[in-house]
């Protein structure tokens, strides 16, 4: 029996947050929170690009445990939402918790002890009896293996480590992706650029972005009557959710969204001939990542600004060169390319019993029961791990259902005083199920941040968030007491 474990979670994002709020609700004490940067809030932290926002509204893009009648918009932006985090970390007390400035490089589960040996940059290590690793899909940035990218003279930066210090007013600015990211900051800096050219490789969906401020009277209701958040947060729960719907059990549904975006796309580029047959995708909706602007495709219509379709052949010292010959000459480059969402825990080594090193047990593609615990891996847990990413909804609501997890699972081992492992078979039957499903999904229809190499589906959960919710939810007979 344990009765006060020592907990290590691994990051200060929404996901480490909610377990620590969840494991300190339960009166464990003795939590370190390891944080490589010197605050927390994760992604909304390091994105601060021109227009950073988030695209699930505001009122479900929180705690359920911590609603905030305070958000400035329906789609709040990066500072709102950071300083939302901010509060949080404040309200529960966790900043005593946090280990700031402290980069976690090597876990490693002793086996005389049963306890995880924590690495970290500075050479210190922290010994540990169970672990979280909440470090997320979608914080290391991806660049794409295009030629010459050391070549360039001019300045250029990845848009998740956005410089502020390059002055963009009158350049010829290259922007290379147009996903999530790319279509939020490409509407801030068209004004100001001299030339403005887009380079697309492959066209997303796009729906309307309802945006809206809200009027101080509005703010003012939902503090005095806490009672008044709720119906606004399950209204788009249920809008978000409709999404995963369409993905996962409606073609009809799905087919009346594609109209709808067809219908936003094409209102909205009519001021540039030919630019709608440019921008619209060929492949199933929801095989991609749909996205929500109500400005991106209207900054493409401006005279400043070209959208290039023609694939990039390598990046020269003053420019890009496509694979037609042509030179786009550039004084700056913004890689919108994305993160390595597939590459789970990276670069951190992760050894556990009999030595086995997590990255290459997943070398065909990470997976996790239900994302969250793995085979010869004790104590280990995972936030936002394989397979719990959400193709419609909140990631917030997966967050707090994995935090429940991990009290449960910490419950567990406080009462037996062991290691739980995790039941190779259980989680087999897991992944199988998961992976059939996927099979069948409308993720395998064309090439994206959520397969891998080998076309192995590990960012997305392929139903609903409250079928997650009711199967993920922990139970002792799926674990093993590791013997002393």
């Amino acid at each position: 029996m344990n009765r006060n474990p020592k907990v290590v979670i691994i990051g200060a994002g929404l996901g480490g947050l909610a377990a620590a709020i969840e494991l300190r609700k339960a009166g464990y004490a003795d939590v370190v929170i390891v944080e490589k940067a010197d605050d927390v809030g994760g992604v909304w932290r390091e994105n601060t690009y021109p227009g950073a926002a988030c695209d699930i509204p505001s009122p479900f893009y929180s705690y359920s445990f911590e609603p905030n009648p305070q958000w400035p918009r329906r789609f709040s932006q990066q500072p709102a939402i950071l300083d939302y985090i901010r509060g949080v970390a404040d309200k529960y007390d966790l900043r005593r918790h946090l280990r700031l400035g402290t980069e976690v490089t090597e876990l490693r589960y002793d086996e005389p002890t049963s306890r995880w040996t924590v690495r970290c940059s500075d050479g210190e290590t922290i010994v540990a009896d169970i672990v979280v690793s909440a470090v997320g899909q979608l914080n290391r940035p991806a660049f794409p293996a295009i030629a010459g990218r050391e070549k360039f003279a001019g300045a250029a930066f990845h848009s998740a480590e956005w410089d502020h210090t390059v002055d963009l007013a009158g350049k010829r600015i290259a922007v290379i992706g147009t996903g999530a990211s790319a279509i939020q900051f490409v509407p801030q800096i068209q004004p100001e650029a001299g030339q403005l050219n887009v380079f697309q490789r492959s066209p997303a969906y796009i729906g309307p972005r309802p945006d809206r401020e809200f009027s101080a009277f509005h703010r003012a209701l939902l503090d005095r009557f806490p009672a008044a958040r709720f119906p606004g947060r399950a209204y788009w729960y249920g809008r978000a959710e409709s999404l995963s719907v369409a993905w996962a059990y409606s073609k009809s549904l799905a087919a009346v969204l594609r109209s709808y975006s067809r219908w936003h796309m094409k209102r909205q580029t009519r001021d540039k001939p030919g630019l709608f047959e440019r921008v619209w995708p060929d492949y199933p909706m929801g095989c991609k990542r749909v996205l929500f602007s109500s400005d991106y495709l209207p900054a493409l219509t401006r005279p400043n600004t070209d959208l290039i379709t023609t694939p990039i052949e390598e990046i020269t010292e003053s420019g890009i060169r496509t694979v037609d010959g042509t030179d786009h000459p550039a004084d700056v480059i913004i890689w919108g390319t994305g993160f390595k969402a597939t590459d789970f825990l990276a670069p951190m080594t992760i050894i556990g019993q009999g030595g086995a090193d997590l990255h290459e047990q997943w070398l065909d593609g990470a997976h996790a029961y239900y994302g969250l615990t793995v085979p010869n891996f004790p104590n280990l847990l995972i936030m936002y791990g394989p397979n719990t990413n959400t193709g419609g909804g909140s990631i917030i609501y997966f967050l707090e259902t994995q935090a429940r997890y991990v009290r449960g699972y910490v419950d567990r081992y406080a009462e037996v005083g062991r290691p739980l492992a995790l039941r190779p078979e259980v989680e087999q039957v897991c992944d199988e199920e998961i992976q059939a499903e996927l099979a069948q999904s409308v993720w395998t229809g064309c090439t994206s941040w959520y397969r891998t190499a080998t076309g192995r589906v590990t960012t997305n959960w392929p139903l609903l968030g409250i079928q997650y919710r009711r199967r993920a939810t922990f139970d002792a007979a799926d674990y093993e007491v590791v013997p002393q």
